[in-house]
């Protein structure tokens, strides 16, 4: 599998929580939000964007993953 550059799964972290905070009702918002959410998906081989999140979290520089079970 390839595996999404750490830089690359920062930014798309980033983007997710900014989305998150922004009117759940807006369409521009839910469209952007579900793109982010899929690119996520791909980029870390999972299917549902909490496990993309922890997935992206445990590659950043300085994770301490506790329990990557998830991953498994």
């Amino acid at each position: 599998m390839l595996l999404a550059h750490p830089a690359v799964l920062d930014d798309l972290i980033d983007r997710y929580e900014t989305l998150r905070l922004l009117d759940p009702e807006d369409p521009e918002v839910r469209r952007r939000t579900a793109d982010v959410s899929y690119t996520l998906c791909v980029a870390t081989g999972t299917r549902d964007v909490d496990a993309a999140l922890i997935a992206a979290r445990l590659r950043l520089p300085g994770a301490r993953p506790e329990d990557d079970s998830v991953l498994a």
